[in-house]
């Protein structure tokens, strides 16, 4: 293939060219053959129709939860750009287009996924079973039992509570449910 591109031939009532045993034909679906450059122009002067090149999706952009409410938002908003623009800098008073926000634009155009945020266990400092959990009562208690107590936090939530010392021991909760 041509700088491994590939490219299939569509006519003007928008099916594409499919070569079988008994011949060539048009299908209305989106499942013709994929062609080199140079075999696709000559099957596009044979047979009608023009070459379009195929391009792989883009990944979507991975986004926080505050950048998803902002792309959520300029989704709705007349001036998508502007609003993303004005929303999308660390320091309001920036000049000129920052990093963030082009990832924003791309993540626009593009699609996004939210990054999940991570969680941890901590570990009750001098024990090797017991961890900490937030209560009820809004604030956070040790147990060397785990069934059923919320015992997975934020890093925001390690802030909040003074968990995030170094004197405490941290386990980044994996997918599975388990620490790492």
């Amino acid at each position: 293939m041509s700088e491994e591109k590939l490219y299939a031939v569509k006519n003007d009532e928008g099916k594409w060219l499919c070569i079988e045993a008994n011949g060539c034909h048009y299908w209305s679906r989106d499942d013709g053959d994929f062609f080199d450059q140079h075999d696709a122009d000559i099957l596009a002067h044979v047979y009608g129709g023009h070459v379009v090149e195929l391009i792989e999706k883009p990944n979507p952009e991975v986004v926080s939860k505050e950048e998803a409410k902002i792309l959520d938002r300029a989704m709705t908003d007349s001036y998508p750009a502007n609003y993303i623009s004005m929303n999308a800098h660390p320091d309001p008073g920036a000049n000129g287009t920052s990093y963030e926000e082009l990832r924003l634009m791309r993540a626009l155009v593009n699609g996004y996924t939210v990054a999940k945020e991570k969680k941890y266990r901590v570990k009750v400092p001098e024990t090797q079973t017991s961890y900490y959990y937030k209560g009820s009562d809004g604030h956070v208690h040790a147990s060397d039992i785990s069934g059923g107590l919320d015992n997975e936090f934020s890093y925001s939530e390690l802030q909040q509570y003074g968990l995030d010392g170094e004197r405490f021991t941290k386990e980044e909760v994996t997918d599975d449910g388990m620490g790492c």
